[in-house]
């Protein structure tokens, strides 16, 4: 008797079972697969996955090993967009050839030896991976010449062999056909002239740290960038171009253990991209979100819409308190304590935006003599009320705004607003000689919107709204500095659903809350209710406040958070509060405003980022009446 034939589906190959059977073997057999270990070439390639990105981060590698290698000459050879090929040279202390072997391996380097050098890294590399990894997706080549030897050895990373080579003192690295061993990498890089775009921004971010090394860029053996050591301020304008210099700031400030320094560009310098921000911790290139936060809220009240601004940003910081080993890119950096590094970094940028450029522009002038005869001029309280004879000014009955801008002695006639010409000195009326002030003496006013002034250059114009909207907020800033914002309690509570994040930081920081005129709790565990809120805001605008200042007190300083939050309210009371359009003023009250300008921080831009006044040289005004051709 035959034996049973066994069942079909358990003969069958994979392809003939149904789908739903055929996936349970492939999980089934997937888990019984033994564990073994990956073969080193495997491992390279996977870890190469992570350093080398694109033809860019070999270059930036390479580099980095040049510049630890005390090189003072840098010269990067390209092709193909460094696809085909990337050869770096260098005239560093070089390798000795016993070491060459050594320095292909994972994990090999001599920049650090124990766990104690990792907390204290002081060199731009320290992981030992990026040649192991570069020669396990590339064809690379390895010469060098350490100081005293006779001449200098060259090593084939794929072979190792060893042999003899010519060149002066220092180390060649030559990658051919990246990605050639993982051609799906490959597919994934872009054209020659993008790929040679990040490698030109890849030894631009090294040039502009190091202005003591020179570099030079060749593409196809022409010669693309060239930066010859120079100083400081010369690499900086040679990299990013002298229109950077004279529309940016230098800034400086050291203490203790942390010294910040750089140069922050001018709002109205500022770019639709954030493709000229460059930050350096120790002299590393980093991203960092914590410092981005920092430098944004800098210039929060200065930028237009979503303006990107432009910097340079160097931080010298003790290496034990930034941990560099975050990312195999070493692009990213952890601080001990990242609430310092916001803040000194944030004043930094506020001090150098703090003065306008008309202030900076000319030096301090003394009044004329029939100003200095006068009584002080008084405040500016009648901007913020309506002139009787101003119908078109109406709207700005704002009693915060008129307490904190009364005068000293109180004004007469009671019973109705005092006009503008009353707090405005008449000595004013006097002409102001050409060149006494850095914006002039007024003129004329256009259509109730613009004021026209004549200084030493030419013409100035003023959007006299937009102003003294900055006049206004900054001395509403002094004013209410850490005191509480009037609050107006709601008759219904506004809820709404909340994170245990959120929930959190509004248990832990209600009294900071509470000083911005928000009374935020909580009505479960993930639902907050808002019972006040600042007088003066929209209630529209309610529930996206109370989330954005919760996001940024359980992330950044409290202090701060609340900071900005108040100077937000402040800012909507002060443009509320400013001379609107349409609004005729006598010269008198003209030159009063562009004298308190003149004495305003950040006076070039309104509170929302607009610039509030333009120059006109002579050269710009007889180039529109072709005078002189």
């Amino acid at each position: 008797m035959d034996s049973p034939q066994p069942l079909a589906a358990a003969s069958a190959e994979p392809s003939e079972l149904e789908p739903a059977a055929a996936a349970v073997l492939g999980v089934e057999a997937r888990a019984r697969r033994a564990i073994r270990e990956l073969p080193d070439e495997l491992i390279s390639q996977i870890a190469a996955g992570e350093v080398v990105e694109r033809p860019a981060s070999v270059v930036r590698e390479l580099v980095d090993n040049a510049l630890d290698a005390g090189a003072r000459q840098i010269q990067v050879k390209l092709m193909a967009g460094g696809v085909r090929s990337i050869v770096v040279e260098d005239d560093g202390c070089g390798i000795p050839a016993e070491q060459l072997p050594l320095a292909l391996k994972r994990h090999a380097t001599s920049k650090i030896a124990s766990l104690t050098d990792l907390e204290s890294v002081a060199t731009m590399g320290f992981r030992g991976e990026a040649l192991a990894a570069i020669a396990s997706v590339s064809e690379m080549l390895l010469a060098s010449r350490a100081e005293g030897a006779a001449h200098a050895h060259r090593i084939d990373a794929r072979s190792g062999e060893l042999q003899a080579a010519a060149r002066a003192r220092g180390t060649s690295v030559e990658v051919r056909e990246l990605f050639f061993s993982t051609p799906a990498r490959r597919k994934f890089l872009k054209t020659d002239a993008t790929e040679l775009a990040h490698c030109v921004e890849a030894v631009r971010r090294h040039a502009l740290a190091r202005p003591d090394v020179g570099f030079a860029i060749w593409h196809e053996g022409k010669l693309v960038d060239q930066w010859r050591a120079a100083s400081s301020e010369q690499r900086l304008s040679d990299v990013l171009g002298a229109d950077f210099i004279t529309e940016s700031r230098a800034f400086e400030h050291s203490a203790g253990p942390l010294a910040v320094s750089g140069r922050a560009g001018l709002p109205e310098a500022a770019r639709s991209r954030a493709d000229m921000q460059y930050v350096y911790v120790n002299g590393r290139y980093v991203r960092d979100k914590l410092i981005a936060h920092a430098v944004r809220s800098a210039y929060e009240d200065v930028l237009h819409g979503q303006r990107q601004p432009c910097y340079v940003l160097f931080i010298e910081i003790d290496p034990e308190r930034v941990d560099v080993n975050v990312h195999p890119t070493k692009i990213e950096v952890r601080f001990r304590d990242g609430r310092e590094v916001h803040q000194r970094v944030r004043h930094a940028f506020v001090d150098a935006l703090a003065s306008s450029r008309s202030s900076a522009a000319e030096p301090a002038v003394t009044a004329p003599p029939t100003m200095q005869a006068q009584e002080p001029r008084p405040s500016y309280s009648a901007w913020a009320a309506p002139a009787p004879a101003s119908p078109q000014q109406v709207g700005l009955a704002l009693e915060q705004v008129r307490a904190l801008y009364s005068p000293a002695a109180p004004v007469a006639a009671p019973e109705s607003a005092p006009s503008i010409a009353a707090f405005v000195p008449q000595a004013t009326a006097t002409p102001l000689p050409a060149g006494d002030w850095p914006l002039g003496r007024a003129i004329a006013q256009i259509q109730g919107v613009y004021i026209l002034a004549e200084n030493a250059q030419g013409l100035v114009v003023v959007d006299m709204h937009a102003a003294h909207e900055r006049v206004v907020y900054e001395r509403l800033k002094a004013r209410l500095a850490g005191s509480a914002i009037e609050c107006q309690p709601l008759l219904i509570p506004v809820s709404f659903a909340a994170t245990a994040e959120e929930v959190a930081a509004a248990e832990s920081h209600a009294a900071s809350l509470l000083r911005l005129g928000l009374d935020v709790a909580p009505l479960s565990s993930r639902t907050l209710a808002v019972r006040s809120r600042p007088a003066l805001l929209a209630a529209d605008d309610l529930v996206a406040l109370t989330r954005e200042l919760l996001a940024e007190l359980s992330q950044f300083d409290a202090s701060q958070a609340i900071e900005r939050a108040q100077h937000e309210i402040l800012a909507t009371m002060a443009c509320h509060g400013a001379v609107r359009a349409n609004r005729q003023l006598t010269l008198d009250e003209m030159n009063a405003l562009l004298r308190d300008m003149e004495q305003t921080e950040r006076a070039d831009q309104c509170n929302h980022g607009r610039p509030t006044w333009r120059q006109l040289s002579m050269r710009e005004l007889d180039a529109l009446f072709l005078r002189g051709r």
